[in-house]
C-alpha cells in the first residue's frame, strides 16, 4: 500500500526560500482509530527520522486490509531547529529569535478556556455532569468536537491579516494535524546521552509496555505546554472530572514520548528498538489487523520498570571546570556513592582542586551531559 503525501508550507524565509512539512499519510480499507507519529522538533534529535523512514518501509509493504483505521507520519516536522547549528554542532531546541524551546509552546485547551467567564475546572466539570448518562464514545465525540471549536479561534488568529509570531504558526500546523488522534507518539532523544525509555501518562502503564522498553517515566507533573502534553492533558482532566461525579471512565487516548539514544546520532540499537516498539504497539492496539503477524517482535517486558517524574534528581555543577570519574550512564547507584569528580582551576592563586560529588538517593543514571567542560549551574547528570 502506498501513503497519500501531502506537502504543506509552513514558513517563507527572507531568501525566499519556502520551509515545508511533508505529511505520509497511510489509510486502511477498513475505518478504524488514527495513529499520529512525528519526529525531529528538537533539532539534535534526529533518531525519529530513521524511525519514521523504516515505518514508511513497512507500511508500505502492508495491504490495505492490514490496516484498521490510519497513521499519519511526520518526519523533520521542525526544519527550522534541524537545520540550526553553531559551528559542527545540530542544536535547534530553542527558538532562537523568541528564545523558546520549541517543545514548551504548544495550545493548551484548559488554558485557553481558563481565560473564558468561567473557570476551567467549572467548565469540564459542566461539560461532564451534561455527558453523565452517555456512553464513552459518544462522550469522547462531543468532547472532541468542544476542542475543535475551540481550537477554530485559533485559526481565526492564525489567519488574520495581522501576522502572529513564528512559534504560534508553527504549533497551529502541528496541532491541525494532530488534534483528532486517538493515540500520538513524539520520538525524541536526549539532548546530551541518554537510555532507551518513554514518557507516559497516568493509568496507561498496560499499553506503555508494548513498546518493548526498559523503563518508563510516568508524567505525574506537567503544565501542558509540551507537544503529548497538550494533547492528552484535557482528557486526564476530564477523567478527573468524571472521577468526581462518581462514574469512572478511561478514555482510549494515548500520548507517548519516545527518547531514544543521544542527540546528533541515529544509533542503529536506538533505531531497532523504536521501530519494533511501535509495530508492537500498533499491533496491540489493533491498528494492524488480528490476521496480520509481526516478525522477530520480543515479548512484551512484564519488569518494564515504571518511575515518575518527580521522582528524578538533576545535578548541576557547583562549581566551574572539568567533569572526570563519572558514573557510566545506566549505572546503579547508591545514596551516598561518588557520582563524579569535578576538576577546578580556581583562580584565586591556589593549586587546582578536586571536588567530588555524590548520590544523595539511590537510583540509576538516565542521563548524562556530552559536554565534560562545565559551568557551574550546567546540567551533569540525572538519576531516577
Amino acid at each position: 500500500m502506498l501513503p497519500i503525501i501531502s506537502t504543506i508550507p509552513l514558513r517563507q524565509m527572507a531568501s525566499g526560500d519556502v520551509l515545508s512539512l511533508q505529511v505520509y499519510k497511510f489509510i486502511g480499507q477498513n475505518p478504524g482509530k488514527k495513529v499520529y507519529i512525528q519526529s525531529n522538533l528538537h533539532g539534535a534529535e534526529i533518531v525519529g527520522n530513521a524511525v519514521i523512514h523504516q515505518l514508511i518501509e513497512f507500511l508500505t509493504t502492508l495491504n490495505n486490509t492490514d490496516l484498521i483505521g490510519e497513521i499519519w507520519l511526520l518526519p523533520v516536522c521542525n526544519p527550522m531547529g534541524t537545520n540550526q547549528r553553531s559551528h559542527h554542532f545540530s542544536s535547534g531546541r530553542h527558538c532562537a529569535y523568541e528564545a523558546k524551546d520549541w517543545n514548551r509552546i504548544f495550545w493548551d485547551y484548559e488554558k485557553d478556556i481558563s481565560q473564558s467567564n468561567q473557570s476551567e475546572e467549572n467548565q469540564l466539570l459542566s461539560f461532564a455532569k451534561s455527558q453523565l448518562d452517555l456512553n464513552v464514545e459518544e462522550i469522547r465525540t462531543n468532547f472532541l468536537n468542544a476542542i475543535k471549536q475551540q481550537f477554530i479561534k485559533v485559526s481565526d488568529k492564525v489567519n488574520s491579516g495581522v501576522g502572529i509570531p513564528y512559534t504560534e504558526k508553527f504549533r497551529y500546523k502541528l496541532q491541525s494535524l494532530s488534534l483528532d488522534a486517538d493515540y500520538l507518539i513524539d520520538i525524541h532523544s536526549s539532548t546530551n546521552q541518554g537510555l532507551n525509555y518513554l514518557y507516559y501518562f497516568n493509568n496507561r502503564e498496560e499499553s506503555a509496555k508494548y513498546f518493548l522498553l526498559d523503563f518508563g517515566i510516568l508524567l505525574d507533573e506537567y503544565d501542558g505546554d509540551a507537544f503529548d502534553e497538550a494533547f492528552i492533558k484535557p482528557w486526564l482532566a476530564l477523567e478527573e472530572c468524571f472521577e468526581q461525579l462518581g462514574r469512572t471512565i478511561q478514555f482510549n487516548v494515548e500520548a507517548w514520548t519516545l527518547e531514544l539514544g543521544r542527540g546528533m546520532e541515529m544509533i542503529p540499537d536506538s533505531v531497532n528498538k523504536g521501530v519494533e516498539g511501535i509495530k508492537n504497539y500498533l499491533k496491540q492496539k489493533g491498528i494492524l489487523s488480528q490476521y496480520f503477524e509481526l516478525d522477530n517482535i520480543p515479548e512484551l517486558n512484564s519488569e518494564m520498570n515504571f518511575k515518575t517524574k518527580s521522582q528524578a534528581t538533576k545535578y548541576y555543577a557547583t562549581v566551574g571546570g572539568m567533569i572526570q570519574s563519572r558514573i557510566a550512564l545506566g549505572a546503579e547507584v547508591k545514596a551516598g556513592e561518588k557520582l563524579y569528580q569535578i576538576l577546578s582551576f580556581n583562580k584565586q592563586g591556589k593549586l587546582p582542586t578536586i571536588v567530588d560529588i555524590f548520590a544523595h538517593k539511590d537510583g540509576f543514571v538516565f542521563d548524562v551531559s556530552a559536554n565534560q567542560s562545565v559551568n557551574e549551574g550546567e546540567f551533569v547528570l540525572g538519576i531516577i
